[in-house]
């Protein structure tokens, strides 16, 4: 019984997505510790992941809340929780105030500016879903609320930014952000083109309605082309060497192959495109962050 209603809430909320960004936080968070060997401590590191699933949670609990009737019109979505009726709405909102307190009471032991700042992150996180409604470039909202998540993995550990005198360190969080958001809005256009007919009939805003698939894929490649080389400027910036660089590698063969689905496979590959090949890309970057910061660590040991 237990095991049913975690399965019914993890799946209205898709807590499996969550491997999107938090490898990037936590990729932030290995490089702020760097001097500790990328470990901030149990502490520190458990509520990073208390923060991220609770503004995750939060974000798609309200992104599922406001869908609603889009979803139940839609019938791609209509058989998503809440329309279907395996979710009552007075629960959706139960657990969107729930993870909104979890990133509140998890940003207040960390330290003040993340407490300062959660609010703020609240409102950017949740304030995407309503974008469709009023602006082509959606999917670029949906890039900074994701972007959040380096930032703050780096704030957790930092406290702050060192943004004068300038120092390369105070660029990594601010290169790593910027990949976030070209990255996303490279795969959420891929992700759009499944409801490029139903958003033109309800009037819903995307890049694919704007430009149509052909021009917005164009515009998804080149959101990539300029992630990977945010990602190369971070590595290159962290003095990474070989292991990142491989990891580098393997990042531009999975938006190589996500680019090649997009355009040569039925929309039903969207969904591998998606989930598993930008699941890839997160883990494999965050493999690759982790795998630099303590190499120096062991090679002293040795």
């Amino acid at each position: 019984m237990m095991f049913a209603a975690v399965r019914k809430w993890t799946g209205f909320v898709k807590f499996s997505h969550t491997v999107f960004a938090l490898p990037f936080a936590l990729a932030a968070m290995a490089v702020a510790a760097r001097d500790r060997r990328g470990w901030p401590g149990w502490r520190t590191f458990s509520l990073i992941l208390l923060a991220m699933i609770s503004a995750r949670t939060c974000a798609m609990a309200f992104n599922r809340i406001v869908d609603r009737d889009l979803d139940r019109a839609n019938p791609r979505t209509a058989m998503r929780h809440l329309p279907a009726g395996q979710v009552s709405l007075v629960g959706a909102w139960m657990l969107w105030a729930l993870s909104a307190a979890g990133l509140g009471v998890a940003s207040f032991l960390l330290n003040p500016i993340c407490f300062y700042l959660s609010p703020v992150a609240l409102v950017v996180i949740c304030f995407y879903s309503l974008t469709k409604r009023v602006t082509d470039f959606t999917h670029v909202f949906l890039g900074l609320a994701l972007a959040l998540a380096p930032l703050g993995g780096w704030l957790a550990v930092q406290g702050g930014f060192v943004l004068w005198p300038p120092r390369e360190s105070a660029l990594l969080p601010l290169l790593l952000a910027a990949a976030v958001v070209f990255w996303l809005v490279g795969f959420d256009i891929i992700y759009a083109l499944q409801d490029y007919a139903f958003d033109r009939q309800y009037g819903l805003h995307s890049l694919v309605v704007r430009w149509g698939p052909a021009n917005a894929l164009k515009a998804a490649f080149l959101a990539h082309v300029l992630m990977f080389g945010l990602l190369l400027g971070f590595g290159l910036l962290s003095g990474f060497r070989l292991p990142y660089f491989v990891g580098m590698g393997i990042i531009g063969a999975g938006l190589m192959l996500e680019h090649w689905l997009a355009r040569k496979r039925s929309l039903k590959w969207i969904n591998t495109a998606f989930f598993r090949l930008n699941a890839l890309i997160s883990v494999v970057f965050l493999v690759g962050v982790v795998v630099e910061v303590a190499l120096p660590y062991f090679r002293v040991r040795r």
